[in-house]
């Protein structure tokens, strides 16, 4: 299985990097994983909704010149649907059943997703009403990823 996170902007926190880097050891037993980082637009603090819709379209452009033909898309997103762990390790491994050996988990900017690439998702996951930084997000990605793989493989670590 590929697993590929496309992410906009650079971690910056060293507890963050080491997180991640962490957690892309360990899912190097059970998947391929890329992480991709595309940059990010700055945004000024009083921007128009105009001058953020444009914002996130840039930042758009770039994520979905990142995304392979035929990955199965999963946005992160605030609006999009709440599961469990157990339903997310499901859903992996009946894509897998399926025969999508490539899934593209993507992280928006500050100002979340466009239009654009959110209407490319097969699916879209939230993983909370609240809101997270998306550097922190990433390592919390690969950690249920991760926690997905055990639970497929009835491995300890889940509780």
């Amino acid at each position: 299985m590929n697993i590929r996170i496309i992410a906009v902007g650079k971690i910056k926190e060293k507890y963050i990097q080491e997180g991640i880097k962490e957690y892309s050891k360990r899912l190097s037993n059970y998947c391929s994983l890329e992480i991709i980082e595309v940059d990010d637009e700055k945004a000024p603090e009083n921007s128009s909704a105009k001058e953020r819709q444009a914002i996130k379209e840039k930042e758009g452009d770039r994520i979905l010149s990142k995304i392979p033909q035929n990955s199965f898309i999963i946005s992160l997103e605030i609006q999009g649907r709440e599961i469990s762990s157990e339903e997310l390790s499901k859903r992996i491994e009946n894509l897998m059943i399926e025969g999508n050996s490539d899934i593209t988990f993507i992280i928006g900017g500050s100002l979340g997703l466009s239009d654009t690439v959110s209407g490319k998702s097969n699916f879209k996951l939230s993983f909370s009403k609240m809101t997270f930084p998306h550097q922190l997000m990433r390592m919390i990605l690969l950690e249920q990823i991760y926690r997905a793989y055990k639970i497929m493989r009835n491995e300890p670590y889940h509780k």
